[in-house]
This record gives structure tokens, sequence and C-alpha cells, in this order.
């Protein structure tokens, strides 16, 4: 004869009715539990680990990349100064920087403010001839990190799409979310598009080049670790609900989610973002600015296996003083990219891991001297340049070309779709592979040719 449950008593009921009654009389989310018993109800939300998952229709292959760091140039960087030198085309067009140097692979030039990417060219590739001819900067970035034009519907970034086949839906288990922005969302489009927000990244805030690298709910700048965990001691002391209602569903729920955290405040998760752990020497080859320990935090999110990390690298958006800022830009972009690309090959990374340096477009090839712009440069999004590096895309190679003065594709125009479905396909991600439509259309996460999408073919000369 089975013993009947022990009723909960007077105090256990009391604590279950203030409970509910304190969130609103229903019953609580993981992902809620979590941010109240760990923040308080006007802490910040911790982020997706904790929130229930469907799996994708279709998981994708092994590949042979991992992951991808994408370096956002938000607001769009210059061709000419950068990866696609024009000097012959004269002053009107180089400006102040007519003196583009050699790479170590021959008959490859870069811009001047480069010399550290110059000696690591083998190790990546230059597409010249990307193209998509919107001048817009919330339309363009749509279309780079898309690769799609619809009007009917919002596609979800590539990064997104990442984290839905390769994310927590196909078994990644890491407490760190499976997208990350380093540091700041992008706010030119809705990353997640019609994915929903589960699949949005984790935006870090902060910054990683301060002391103390105050990452959005995880990292509480002025807390110690002795204070979070009296916190914890705390709230333990104080769950009497608990152990009034053993075996409960929903409470088990609150403690699970309880533990994993401050598994991630106090374990080694949250110890991921203390680049204080790295050494002081490789944290100066990097660049002591926040793009430089950016790249770093970057690489170690990677070791942790973490799928798709952006870098939003701001300020290119240059209508003035272009060459003043280049001259501050392009070195800080120089020194942290290369360090990059030079550590993760150290470390064995570089095979499996894309990097993806692009902005949104271009900008104008011919500078603009006339007032107000004395100096300046617009948008252009008729052509412009990208790198890739890693993941299975072989270095040292230039993809088509630009004509003489940069202001057409020459041959081999690249638009957006061709580059995000040959990064899918090294990351093991079908082209035809279903994304899941709100409305059930079929759709594929490379547009199809009745999408009416520019492409000219995915990059085979880099695969």
């Amino acid at each position: 004869m089975n013993t009947p449950a022990t009723p909960p008593t007077q105090d256990a009921r009391r604590d279950l009715h203030r409970l509910t009654q304190a969130f609103g009389g229903v019953p609580l989310t993981r992902r809620e539990a979590v941010r109240r018993a760990v923040y308080g109800s006007a802490g910040l939300l911790l982020c997706e680990p904790f929130a229930l998952r469907a799996k994708p229709s279709l998981p994708a292959a092994e590949g042979k990349a991992k992951s991808v760091i994408q370096i956002w140039l938000w607001g769009g960087p210059c061709h000419i100064d950068t990866f696609d030198p024009k000097p012959e085309a004269g002053s009107s067009y180089s400006g102040a920087l007519d003196s583009p140097i050699e790479t170590n692979i021959s008959g490859m030039r870069i811009g001047q403010l480069l010399p550290e990417l110059a000696k690591q060219a083998d190790k990546y590739s230059l597409i010249r001839s990307m193209t998509h001819g919107n001048n817009g900067h919330e339309t363009a970035a749509y279309l780079v990190q898309t690769g799609r034009t619809s009007e009917r519907d919002v596609f979800p970034g590539l990064g997104a799409v990442v984290s839905y086949f390769k994310g927590y839906d196909a078994g990644y288990s890491g407490l760190i979310p499976p997208y990350v922005v380093l540091t700041q969302p992008q706010g030119r489009f809705s990353e997640a598009g019609f994915l929903g927000p589960r699949y949005k990244p984790f935006a870090t805030g902060g910054d990683p080049n301060a002391k103390v690298f105050a990452v959005e709910g995880i990292v509480a700048p002025g807390l110690t670790e002795e204070h979070q965990k009296g916190r914890r001691d705390l709230l333990g002391r104080l769950n009497t609900l608990g152990g009034a209602l053993p075996g409960n569903a929903t409470i088990q729920t609150v403690v699970d989610s309880e533990t994993q955290a401050y598994e991630l405040i106090l374990g080694d998760a949250g110890k991921l973002f203390d680049l204080g752990q790295e050494k002081e020497e490789l944290r100066d080859t990097y660049g002591r600015n926040t793009f430089g320990q950016s790249c770093l935090m970057a690489r170690r999110l990677v070791e942790k296996g973490v799928p798709f990390i952006t870098i939003n690298y701001q300020g290119w958006d240059t209508h003035k003083q272009h060459f003043q800022i280049m001259n501050r830009k392009l070195p800080e972009l120089d020194q942290g990219l290369a360090a990059l690309l030079a550590d993760l090959e150290s470390k064995g990374l570089l095979d499996s891991t894309i990097v993806w340096c692009t902005g949104e477009f271009g900008r104008t090839p011919k500078v603009a001297t006339e007032s107000p712009w004395n100096g300046g440069r617009h948008h252009f999004g008729k052509v412009f340049s990208c790198l890739l590096a890693g993941g299975g895309f072989k270095g040292g190679q230039v993809v088509g070309s630009s004509n003489a003065t940069g202001e057409e594709v020459a041959e081999r125009p690249v638009y957006p779709a061709d580059v995000i479905g040959s990064i899918y396909g090294q990351l093991g991600i079908p082209a035809d592979a279903p994304l899941p439509h709100p409305q059930g259309n079929p759709t594929k996460v490379v547009p199809d040719p009745s999408e009416g999408v520019p492409t000219a073919g995915l990059l085979k000369e880099l695969v």
C-alpha cells in the first residue's frame, strides 16, 4: 500500500502563492526563471541556452568548417584603400593612399596601410568583384547578410541560419549562445528574420579592451566573484519551496536553470570572457583597442566551439575626413585581423574556422573633394571587395576584378548569395536545406533561381 504524499505545509503553500503572484500568477519559463532567480525582476535576460527548442527538419552534415568569424565593417570600407588599390588611376581616385604594397603572393597588392596582412596573403583570398548595386545602408546590409532582396519576407541573416543548423537544435551544448556579436548588434537589419528571436545573436555589450570586459548578463562591472557567490548562497538558504515540494517538475526546472546560470557566471564559461588569462604579449600583438581585443575574444569563442561570431567594427561611413579616419582605422584592422589569422593557424583552428571580412558595400572610387565633403567617399554598391580565409577556402587567390578606376566589375561578378552559399557549403549546410517559413512557403537557405535573386555561381575557385 502506497503512503500518501505529505501535503505541503502552510508556509510552503504561502511561498508558492507569493511566487506565482510575484510572477503574474503564471508558470515561469526556464528563461524567465533564470532571469528572476539570478538577477531579480529588473535583471538582464540570459540568452537561448535556457529556452526550449525544436530541431531543424534537415540537420547539416559535417563540413570542413565548424565556426565562422564575420568581421563586419559597418558603414562600408573603400575597396580602393584596402583590397583593390588603383594607384594608376591617379590622385583623384587614390588620394593620399597611392602606394600599395606587395604581399607574400606574387602579383597580389593591397593597400599601403595593411603591411601585416601583406605578410599573410597566403592565408586568405580576396574577392574584388563583389556587387549588388544598392547604396542604402539598411538594404545593402540586408543583401550582404541574407543574400536576398525579397520585399515580402524578412529573411534570416547568415549568423541566424548557422545558429539554426549548427546551434542548440543540432546538438550544440555550450552555455555560451551559438551566435555571438562583439560587442553591439549591427542594427541595420533584423538578424533572425522570420526564424524568430530565439536565433538572434547574443550581443555582449561592454568593451573587451577595458580592464573588466562587462559582458551583458554574465560579467557585472563592480561585482566581485565573492559577491556573486554570496548571492547564490543566500538564494539557496531562502529556497524553502524546493524542499516543501520535492519532485515538482516546475520547481526542478527553476533549480536546473539557476544551476546553469551560475555555471555561466561563476564557472569556466563565464571566465571565457576574462582576457586577462591571455599573455600580455599576445594581447599587444592583437592591438590594445576594442577591435583588436574583439579579435582575440573571437578566437577564444571559437576554441569553445561557438559556431558563429560577428565582430561589429563600426566607423567606416566616411563621407567626410575619409583619409584622416583611414589613417586610424586601417592600422587597427591590419593589426587585429593579421594577429587573428596567425593565432588561429598556430592553434590549428584556421582550417576549421572561416574568417569573412566585409562591409555592406564599398565607397566611391573617386574622392569627393568638393565642399562640404572635402575629401570624403560616399556609398558604392556597384563594386567592392571582401576577404575570405580558413574553413577550407584556399588562400593566396584573387577572384574577379574591377576596371581601371574601380568603378565597374571587369570580370567574374560575385553576388552576396554566392558568398553566403559558399560559406554554407563549407559548413556542411546544403544549398537546398529548407528553412521553416512561417507561412509554410518552400524556402531554401540559398535563393532559388525562381526568386529572381542575382547570382553568378558559388566560389568554386576557392574550394
